[in-house]
């Protein structure tokens, strides 16, 4: 009943009538996303008849209204067959602005326009193959670029900015050739850098280095769903960029990766969204060449030295030097080195192994991130190993039992997600400069098996990679209770199906074995 008195005056009305139809039937159907098929036919009819209004001369009020409707019907994918056309597609292009002139955004009473036909086109592409398709023959990456361009730097129009990067995200989703478009023809990788600049209002110190405001307020809401978008669009636009061919491709991951850095050290407007920014965050930085990652840390500033308090003595000896250090603003430090977005990192990973859930989805990508940047750079690895390995001193309980970030990684040795365990395995295998011993030493063998039968070093040995040798960090808890530990030990099955030592249970099936043979 609502689509056919909606349509009756969409055919017939004028737009003062049409404009209060279609709000009441927008404000009824706001929350809607399931559709009764038995009115199907009357809402596809009603896109239609919005088109044609679309394409008169009505106030703007009223073109809102018209797209807020289409963003609703829009949901339903039989709806859009009909409606998916050339034609209209250039409309919703039209009022978008997603133009290839040069036509400034200064009409601030145009934006909620372009806002809601952003919205519906995001609707329509996601739901439509014809619409992916159009998408390419009307080259509407290029077209989003160019409106990005216009309101980089405007922070009065993040909607704009957010749905527009919502769309370029989709696209780049849908067809890779896209992606290679985005990266090479449009220059997406340094234009999308740009935006979560401007997002983040970042203020460059050095060439790779931006001044962190600790006492600053979080993001906006809006700014932080505009990073979003932007971290997601780059992912995609990035996904094959592992490897670096020029040196200008190196610089421009250099700067991503130090804005990825501030976003970091920044919060959102709620936890959540904090969470949401640095998942992103994480997953973008996984797509970054490893040698571009050494701008995630950087030497102390001349003010920060000055600053500089210590966890250990005031003057530590040449031994601690390297130990870690706190600033009076709570920044880690590591050899002279700023920790803090390692840190973040950590803390960031830890906090994903205590939701104990989707694990392969939310923690493989930022222990896959800590490895690599542990095996290609040494500071960091040095940082974590104080961090997740410090030096053993409990030598009662077993690796997997208790609190800390090593009991919680060990315990994932043996999860029963293949990925998951493999990719804690090699984390701490890379911490122990992939030595068998000292990685025996932090998780014991019998969780460390997996990962070392894999790697052919059961017998003991090193990995393939070379580590830098570093001074012996064992405690004397660890060397006073070393020759008693028996860390590989042959174990055999009693007959009555306990355990015990092989030397054991080999003895007591002789004694079966003669007893059955006096029987005989």
């Amino acid at each position: 009943m609502d689509e056919e008195r909606a349509l009756y005056v969409v055919r017939a009305g004028e737009a003062g009538a049409i404009e209060r139809v279609l709000r009441d039937y927008s404000d009824k159907h706001r929350a809607t996303f399931k559709f009764e098929s038995t009115d199907e036919d009357k809402r596809k009819k009603l896109c239609e008849g919005i088109f044609k209004v679309l394409v008169k001369d009505v106030p703007t009020t009223c073109q809102v209204s018209c797209l807020e409707v289409l963003r609703i019907l829009s949901r339903d994918k039989k709806v859009l067959v009909p409606v998916t056309t050339k034609e209209n597609m250039q409309i919703l292009l039209r009022l978008a602005k997603l133009t290839e002139s040069d036509d400034s955004l200064e009409k601030v009473s145009e934006f909620p326009v372009i806002v809601e036909s952003l919205k519906c086109l995001c609707n329509i592409v996601f739901n439509s193959q014809m619409a992916q398709q159009l998408s390419l023959e009307l080259n509407l990456a290029a077209k989003l670029c160019n409106l990005l361009r216009k309101c980089k730097d405007r922070k009065f129009i993040n909607d704009i900015k957010c749905f527009d990067l919502r769309l370029l995200f989709l696209l780049s989703l849908l067809h890779t050739d896209i992606r290679s478009q985005l990266r090479y023809e449009l220059q997406g990788l340094p234009l999308l850098t740009q935006i979560l600049e401007s997002a983040f209002s970042i203020k460059w110190t050095d060439e790779y280095e931006s001044a962190i405001d600790h006492n600053g307020p979080p993001l906006s809401p809006q700014e932080t769903d505009c990073a979003i978008e932007a971290l997601k669009a780059l992912f995609n636009v990035t996904v094959d960029s592992w490897k670096v061919h020029k040196e200008s491709d190196s610089h421009q991951f250099r700067v991503m990766a130090a804005v990825l850095r501030h976003c970091l050290l920044i919060i959102g407007p709620t936890e959540e969204k904090t969470e949401e920014l640095h998942s992103n965050a994480v997953n973008l930085l996984s797509n970054v060449p490893v040698s571009c990652l050494d701008v995630l840390i950087c030497p102390l500033t001349h003010e920060e030295t000055a600053q500089e308090g210590t966890t250990l003595d005031e003057q530590p000896s040449d031994k601690t030097a390297e130990k870690e250090t706190v600033l009076k603003n709570n920044t880690m430090v590591y050899n002279g080195m700023n920790m803090e977005a390692i840190h973040v990192l950590l803390s960031f990973m830890e906090k994903r192994i205590d939701k104990g859930s989707s694990y392969r989805e939310g923690l493989t990508p930022v222990l896959s991130l800590l490895t690599e940047c542990s095996r290609a750079h040494r500071n960091i690895r040095k940082f974590l190993k104080d961090q997740v390995l410090p030096p053993l001193r409990d030598v009662t309980n077993r690796p997997e039992v208790g609190s800390t970030v090593r009991n919680k990684l060990v315990r994932l040795m043996t999860h029963v997600d293949l990925g998951v365990k493999q990719i804690a395995a090699e984390f701490l295998f890379v911490l122990c400069k992939e030595r068998v011993d000292s990685l025996l030493k932090y998780t014991g063998y019998g969780n460390a098996a997996g990962l070392l039968a894999a790697r052919g070093l059961l017998a003991g040995g090193r990995g393939d990679n070379w580590y830098s040798e570093d001074e012996d960090t064992d405690t004397e808890e660890y060397k006073n209770a070393k020759p008693k530990e028996e860390l590989l030990k042959p174990m055999g099955l009693k007959p009555d199906g306990t355990i015990t030592p092989l030397e054991e249970a080999l003895n007591q099936y002789s004694v079966i074995e003669e007893t059955s043979s006096d029987t005989d």
